[in-house]
């Protein structure tokens, strides 16, 4: 019974997420952002109207969770013996540097700060919306690496993502509310986001960042072993430094899934 008011509680706290929200300026002037808007409501809606006809809610069954294959090269798969402990939307921004002397030098990444937002009952029921919820989020600045609720979705906070060295990737899942553990990463692997990912807020932008694999490193907690980055919107920087400062940050979105041992 917990785990459908869990369901239930999330797809109406999504479905009625206040209208008044901090997306990125002058949003009426880009047809392509409002469309994302106007596309994901729709879905929220029909999925509302559908829930109405249902004799019971959905089940928040992580079981029933379906990782995200890319294609037409997919990453290697989830490693055998593990399980999904968590599903996250992340949201935040790519750092990089560039060459003041060289402008055809390509920009080079050096780390990514973003905040974690609960998406596990989303990704176990409605698969479909989680797709399409990071690119909504790229829409809409944070207005705090602590901001509690995603907009619009109002997923709630459940961790943060940090690079501790410009090599280490990490994910603090300890919250007041969840206490999944501590994983610091290494690449185990990476794929070119698809064809037709999003290029960046409102349309506008350089492309999506790779689909990742990573795998923990010494001092993970909480049996996390692996971390998938999947569906990503935006992050990626112009080709070269042509007129660009020394150090910049670029807006992203993503899924991110978490594996451990049971």
């Amino acid at each position: 019974m917990f785990s459908k008011v869990l369901v239930t509680s999330a797809l109406c706290a999504v479905a009625f997420a206040s209208p008044f929200l901090p997306y990125s300026p002058g949003a009426a002037e880009r047809p392509a952002e409002m469309k994302v808007l106007s596309d994901y409501f729709s879905m929220l809606g029909h999925k509302v109207q559908a829930g109405r006809q249902m004799s019971q809610a959905p089940v928040c069954n992580m079981a029933n969770a379906v990782l995200p294959v890319a294609s037409p090269t997919p990453l290697p798969g989830v490693s055998d013996g593990l399980k999904l402990k968590h599903v996250a939307i992340g949201r935040g921004i790519q750092n990089y540097t560039c060459s003041q002397t060289n402008a055809t030098a390509p920009p080079v990444a050096i780390g990514a700060i973003a905040t974690l937002y609960n998406a596990s009952c989303v990704a176990s029921t409605y698969p479909d919306l989680l797709t399409v919820l990071p690119n909504v989020a790229l829409q809409f600045n944070l207005t705090s690496n602590d901001q509690p609720t995603l907009s619009p979705s109002y997923l709630a906070i459940s961790g943060h993502h940090f690079f501790p060295n410009n090599t280490t990737p990490a994910f603090d899942l300890n919250t007041p509310a969840l206490s999944l553990g501590f994983a610091p990463c290494m690449k185990n692997n990476s794929v070119p986001a698809p064809s037709g990912a999003p290029v960046g807020q409102g349309g506008q932008g350089h492309g999506s960042v790779a689909w990742l694999k990573l795998v923990t490193r010494d001092g993970a907690t909480g049996n996390l072993e692996e971390v998938y980055r999947v569906n990503t919107a935006g992050g990626n920087p112009p080709a070269t430094c042509a007129g660009m400062p020394a150090t910049f940050e670029v807006e992203y979105a993503s899924e991110y899934w978490f594996f451990g041992k049971p």
